[in-house]
């Protein structure tokens, strides 16, 4: 009870009493806005790790031809929010974390460290998705200008709320040139969100996190330790997950991998974190330049 109504109190502070009327936070406020979106994604408490984690699949669509079921996924992410004073802008908070993601067998769902590339019959290693970091810009209540610039965009429905969030991506690729091998040309994508959870637990100020489930769906090039050569064709991901009490609520397979391969994501990036963010396509880069080549061109 002292620590729900000390991050009340300092709720209360950091939104400078305007977000949190009779203990509920205000989303048509430019504050409560900002607040909700910090318990959605990460905790209005500093540094405290928060974790989702989610499961699906991947599929290939081609011109002519099914769709292909090529992996099962398993994934997880662990972040935490830091609070900046922005001034003008009011208070606001930037987010910082890191991500894996396993690539499964379809059938099996086993860990999978070589793939037979059904397109191209060819087998390939197979690159895991291991991003750290992945970190968010700062976001505040009001703009340079002065004016709003935090907005509540979800909506509400029988007590609970859905919030949607669509990511299109468009730049140049890191594997341009000597790279043409595994990808060409410039990269798009597009990730697309569903959020979604009850009002009342949204809303409550003595709760400094939410409750959280989550939709994904995410279209894209082919991964380039596919070695696809450009290849007409994309692939899709579709998943679902949640935000968990923490790294004991993962998945099985995801604990063992990251306890016995990569520890380090177990906890989230320090929130004053500066470095730029990794993708699929920059860590694999940094794996070929590092010596670690696919062990692709076997059938």
């Amino acid at each position: 009870m002292i620590l729900k109504k000390t991050i009340a109190a300092a709720l209360c502070s950091a939104l400078a009493g305007q977000a949190v009327a009779a203990g509920r936070i205000d989303l048509s406020t430019p504050e409560g806005a900002l607040a909700a979106s910090r318990k959605i994604h990460c905790s209005l408490q500093d540094n405290e790790p928060v974790f989702y984690t989610w499961e699906g699949a991947v599929f290939s669509q081609r011109m002519g031809e099914p769709d292909r079921k090529l992996f099962r996924v398993s994934g997880m992410n662990v972040r935490q929010c830091i609070s900046i004073d922005g001034g003008p802008r009011g208070t606001g908070y930037r987010l910082v974390s890191r991500e894996i993601m396993l690539y499964l067998d379809p059938e099996t769902g086993k860990i999978l460290d070589r793939w037979h590339n059904p397109i191209t019959d060819r087998d390939v290693s197979v690159f895991h998705v291991q991003n750290d970091p992945v970190n968010g810009r700062p976001s505040f209540p009001y703009g340079k200008d002065g004016k709003p610039s935090a907005e509540w965009t979800g909506r509400q429905d029988s007590g609970s709320w859905f919030l949607s969030l669509t990511i299109p991506l468009f730049y140049n690729n890191v594997l341009q040139g000597a790279y043409q091998k595994y990808v060409g040309g410039v990269y798009q994508a597009t990730e697309m969100f569903n959020f979604m959870g009850q009002m009342d637990d949204l809303t409550d100020g003595s709760k400094n996190t939410a409750q959280v489930k989550i939709g994904w769906v995410r279209l894209s090039a082919w991964l380039p330790w596919m070695e696809m050569q450009g290849r007409e064709g994309k692939l899709y991901t579709h998943a679902s997950g949640k935000k968990i009490a923490g790294f004991d609520a993962l998945p099985e397979i995801l604990k063992t991998y990251i306890t016995t391969k990569n520890p380090l994501y177990k906890l989230p990036p320090s929130g004053d974190d500066k470095r730029r963010n990794e993708t699929s396509w920059t860590y694999f880069k940094k794996q070929v330049k590092g010596g670690k080549l696919p062990f692709g061109g076997q059938k």
